[in-house]
């Protein structure tokens, strides 16, 4: 009596498990709004493909990974139900333009007139490959050329290569004293790309440079050399875990990138070295026109006392308003937070202000961790910005910001920048 009721109890469970997954089934995954990209690079980088259950969690995430591609400005799906039960999905994506020329002008440290010119393709060939290159002059010439494509070997696997001939004019702190060196370092670097899931992305690489050191004025050592070529070799590891959700100008979650690197040397002067450092970023919305950002980066090298190390306190880098490469060390804190409020959104323009505190302390080279807690490494400077930014222009942020330092010795300045801070 049980085998009569159980049997046809079970073929109709079977038949509605049947009749309910057919309706939720996807018919098609149709690409609109595209003009550059191409459609199939879109279909074969995306989670939902035709015969798939219909998952709006997928869909979502579709999204997101969408909207962080250089070429992609904003993207949201639809979905229309047909006649027999079955779904068609929509992916409505709006462009970014991506062929962007850039032209930095600022002054150099020692009043010297200076500028950088390049110019950037963030979607060669419609398939969100980056290709650019620069040219910059402060005191010397220096340029470079960078390709990136993340997905050339499908949805998981990419390639990255960079060429750079950079010279500058920097500051070497030893003792008490400071020197100035023209400090030239060319090479190359190639990168391995992996992103195996959607939140989580691996490099692996290597570059071989020649790094060259010439004395030009300020304090000398018979313990600092005076002129240095070093060949060197690296080993990079990067890891990025990327849980942002992006809505234009607004970003909401964590996300964090781990740097790790081994300097291998050919001399004893500039002795080989590890170096780790982890970027912790945190954003949250507030109401519907703020926007709170935080990093927190920590960072350790091989303790080598050396006039060379690889920490530096910098305005672009770290502190707004510091100065230009004002001192080295072997380990970093620093924190930068900073509120962003949207003054004016319309569809192509934003005009956005910015409030924010940067601080941070370095390990002197050759010291111990009682350096981070030193008055002499502690530098505090809060302040002011404003961000004017294209919608439908990829990274085209203009930046400017003005930090007044709080803490002992401190200078103020003015710093300009493409793109956010970080």
């Amino acid at each position: 009596m049980r085998l009569r009721v159980r049997f046809p109890l079970l073929w109709f469970l079977f038949a509605l498990t049947i009749g309910h997954s057919q309706e939720d089934v996807v018919a098609n995954v149709k690409i609109q709004g595209t003009n550059r990209i191409k459609p199939d690079f879109i279909k074969k980088l995306i989670a939902l493909q035709p015969g798939m259950v219909l998952d709006s969690t997928l869909m979502e995430q579709d999204m997101t990974r969408l909207k962080r591609l250089p070429s992609v400005s904003h993207a949201y799906f639809q979905v229309f139900s047909s006649e027999d039960g079955k779904h068609n999905v929509f992916y409505n994506i709006k462009e970014n333009f991506t062929l962007i020329p850039f032209a930095n002008v600022y002054t150099s440290t020692n009043d010297e007139f200076a500028f950088r010119i390049g110019l950037q393709e963030f979607n060669f060939l419609g398939r969100n490959i980056t290709l650019g290159g620069f040219y910059q002059y402060d005191i010397f010439n220096s340029y470079g050329l960078s390709f990136r494509a993340p997905y050339v070997f499908g949805k998981r696997f990419g390639l990255a290569f960079n060429y750079n001939n950079f010279t500058t004019q920097e500051p070497v702190f030893f003792q008490d004293d400071t020197a100035d060196y023209r400090y030239n370092n060319k090479g190359f670097e190639i990168l391995g790309l992996y992103e195996p899931n959607f939140k989580n992305r691996l490099e692996l690489g290597f570059s071989l440079f020649t790094e060259d050191y010439e004395y030009l004025f300020g304090a000398t050592s018979p313990e600092v050399p005076q002129a240095l070529t070093v060949d060197k070799h690296l080993f990079k590891l990067i890891y990025n875990f990327d849980n942002v959700q992006y809505y234009y100008q607004y970003l909401s979650g964590f996300r964090s990138t781990l740097n790790f690197q081994y300097v291998g040397t050919t001399d004893i002067n500039l002795p080989e070295f590890l170096i780790g450092f982890n970027d912790f970023v945190y954003f949250h919305r507030v109401g519907d026109r703020g926007n709170w950002a935080n990093r927190l980066r920590l960072g350790l090298a091989s303790n080598v006392d050396t006039p060379f190390a690889p920490f530096t306190v910098d305005n672009n880098l770290n502190i707004r308003g510091v100065g230009n490469i004002i001192d080295r060390g072997t380990g970093a804190i620093v924190l930068n937070t900073e509120y962003r409020h949207t003054l004016v959104d319309k569809d192509w323009f934003v005009l956005q202000s910015n409030v924010f505190i940067d601080g941070g302390s370095w390990r002197n080279p050759g010291g111990d961790f009682s350096d981070f807690g030193d008055d002499q490494n502690i530098r505090i400077y809060p302040g002011v910005g404003l961000r004017f930014i294209h919608k439908r222009i990829f990274n085209a942020i203009f930046r400017i910001d003005y930090g007044y330092g709080i803490t002992k010795e401190a200078s103020r300045g003015v710093v300009f920048g493409i793109g956010q801070y970080f």
